[in-house]
């Protein structure tokens, strides 16, 4: 399939989801997984329950211009008469993102849900009234939603993304193109592959210990914290002075204790940088705890590391 006409046909598709008015919150795998066992294997009604429940559906529920640019693109799967999308779209107040169907099993997955409405919070309130920064990095972009946000609010700024996953930067680089957003793009770990110093790195990291070791969720070793480490200690020797990274994690508690916190605060003034830490929420993705490498956590909080070159 030409790659760059099936990006097209998912213009296409977000552009008439757009001017239908196409809204959907994405929820974690888990309550996703409730609700449909819930509500049962009925086919999707709406386009919601189409691209956001992911229910398969009748052909004739979709109008042409939704129906044929999603089949020219590839994405959909076919059953007993029956249709299903292979992507998902979720929405930012009005912006649309393309991201993986459910559920999210495949090692390619392109991830979006609670953790990317934290960090697009955490990106707004920290950029704006803020310095104008010239350039933007954001590192395991997949689906480009924070550096997408972080270059709304600084319109003059130059988007690099990052992210080992073909499949991210595709969808990242078909979002960015429906919000009129120019990017850059390099396939890559963390900041490998981008040069000089940098104003604003962003990331998200995964975070969560994964037997699989799929790409967008296995954070390493540190109860899933390791490279959520290595990503923030590399930009802070890549920040220009003025410079600043945003960093949203999950990070495992064990005893009382936040491990990579901890990890931060001894190894940041080595590099000339300050750190600002909190916790946002501090509860998440409880259900990991019923799995053996999480035996000794107590719970998995969202955090925020602001961390700034001085």
């Amino acid at each position: 399939m030409d790659t760059h006409s099936a990006d097209q046909d998912l213009l296409q598709l977000l552009a008439a989801l757009d001017a239908r008015g196409y809204r959907f919150t994405t929820v974690t795998p888990a309550t996703h997984a409730r609700l449909l066992a819930r509500d049962g294997d009925h086919p999707a009604r709406t386009l919601r329950d189409v691209f956001g429940w992911n229910r398969w559906f009748d052909p004739a529920l979709l109008p042409s211009d939704i129906l044929d640019p999603l089949r020219r693109a590839g994405a959909v799967d076919s059953r007993d008469g029956r249709l299903k999308s292979k992507l998902r779209v979720a929405a930012i107040g009005d912006s649309l993102f393309l991201h993986s169907a459910f559920p999210t099993e495949a090692a390619d997955s392109v991830f979006f849900g609670p953790d990317t409405y934290r960090f697009a919070r955490l990106i707004e309130q920290e950029l704006r009234g803020g310095p104008l920064y010239a350039d933007i990095v954001d590192i395991g972009a997949g689906s480009g939603a924070g550096g997408l946000i972080a270059r709304h609010v600084l319109p003059a700024a130059r988007l690099i993304m990052t992210d080992i996953n073909p499949e991210a930067l595709r969808l990242a680089r078909v979002n960015a193109a429906h919000l009129g957003i120019a990017v850059d793009q390099i396939e890559a770990p963390g900041l490998e592959g981008v040069d000089g110093p940098i104003d604003l790195v962003l990331a998200n990291p995964p975070y969560v210990m994964d037997t699989a070791e799929r790409a967008y969720r296995d954070g390493g070793d540190m109860h899933g914290a390791a490279l959520s480490l290595e990503w923030a200690l590399s930009a802070a020797e890549r920040l220009r002075p003025g410079g600043k990274m945003l960093l949203y994690t999950g990070v495992a508690i064990v005893d009382g204790e936040d491990a990579f916190e901890a990890a931060l605060r001894r190894a940041l003034p080595e590099h000339g940088c300050t750190l600002r830490y909190s916790e946002i929420d501090p509860d998440i993705f409880g259900e990991e705890l019923d799995e053996p490498p999480y035996a000794e956590v107590e719970r998995i909080a969202a955090v925020a590391a602001i961390i700034e070159r001085g």
